[in-house]
């Protein structure tokens, strides 16, 4: 009796774990593939920032000083390891940090409790924009950036600089599930190449890929088909002079993992591949950015059907206001 009664549990316990696999493969997921977010069980507080992930960025101009902070509801001993620059220590978990004067990726690791609970910080010392000569920055075409009216003044200045992009550097993982180099410009251009990216869009694109795994499509990156433009770029595809994407805080996305064929999947299930899957993914936006705990990564949201040169895709940024086109 007792061996019957284990062997029963065994086997529902086997039925269950089966259901369990049905359901996520009707979803979208596939054995082997599960979504992590890679979050770490602290958090690193830079530039009103807080970040809980084992790997991030950060993007400042020559010899700016910035403070690192690590909240630890433990109050476990922290440990923060800078490769150059200027260090003033202030506290058990507080770090005052002068970049050095040389643009390039300096990374930072923090750990909290011991070596293996830990992040990057991946800082990007950049080109100042004072740099530009005419168009070109150490001959890699920029363009003209537009002045904006005195009412848009804020809401479109110009970036304080560029991220020098080099072969060395483009594969270099800039939040856990992005590279450096998915936001590059599409122009054609020798290395170095330069960028401008915000770090409120990388948040806003990982609490994005986080919710869409949530909701049953599998996906280990969002497909970003345009990312940073350069202004000589933007004008040359004939968009807006003052689009988002030349100040680095916006990106056209969309899902692209079964298959991985360069066109959105096909979300809705319906067999074809619209602006209908599209507004899947439109919708996910809208229902986490909605929040008041999300204020801070307000912006454009816009929905594109395909055309004879693109797929569908949905536009998003952080401009600080709310903009919806498309629907």
């Amino acid at each position: 009796m007792k061996k019957e009664k284990t062997f029963n549990l065994l086997l529902l316990i086997i039925l269950s774990h089966m259901q369990l696999l049905l359901a996520a493969t009707a979803f979208g997921y596939h054995p082997g593939e599960m979504f992590s977010a890679n979050k770490i069980d602290f958090t690193v507080k830079v530039k009103d920032d807080l970040i809980s992930y084992n790997v991030f960025s950060l993007f400042i101009g020559p010899e700016e000083t910035v403070s690192v902070e690590v909240l630890d509801k433990k109050n476990r001993a922290a440990s923060c390891r800078f490769p150059d620059g200027v260090i003033n220590h202030q506290s058990s978990n507080v770090w005052q940090w002068r970049a050095p004067r040389k643009p390039g990726h300096y990374p930072v690791a923090i750990s909290v409790g011991s070596p293996e609970n830990s992040m990057t910080l991946n800082v990007f010392v950049m080109v100042p924009f004072a740099d530009l000569k005419g168009e070109y920055l150490n001959g890699y075409r920029i363009g003209k950036y537009p002045l904006p009216s005195r009412k848009k003044a804020k809401l479109y200045e110009h970036p304080a600089g560029f991220i020098e992009i080099t072969k060395e550097n483009e594969n270099v993982y800039i939040s856990p599930h992005f590279k450096l180099k998915q936001f590059l410009c599409k122009q054609q251009s020798a290395y170095p190449k330069y960028l401008v990216l915000r770090e409120r869009l990388l948040m806003k694109l990982e609490i994005l890929l986080e919710e869409v795994n949530v909701r049953g499509h599998h996906c280990n990156t969002l497909t970003i088909m345009s990312g940073y433009r350069t202004p000589f770029y933007n004008k040359a595809i004939g968009n807006v002079a003052y689009s988002r994407h030349i100040l680095g805080d916006a990106a056209d996305i969309y899902i692209d993992e079964h298959p991985c064929d360069g066109l959105m999947d096909d979300l809705n299930g319906d067999g074809k591949i619209d602006h209908k899957d599209s507004k899947v993914s439109y919708n996910i936006v809208e229902k986490i950015f909605g929040k008041p705990s999300y204020k801070k990564y307000i912006g454009g949201l816009g929905l594109y059907k395909a055309t004879t040169t693109h797929g569908p895709f949905v536009h998003v940024d952080t401009r600080g206001v709310k903009a919806r086109w498309g629907i």
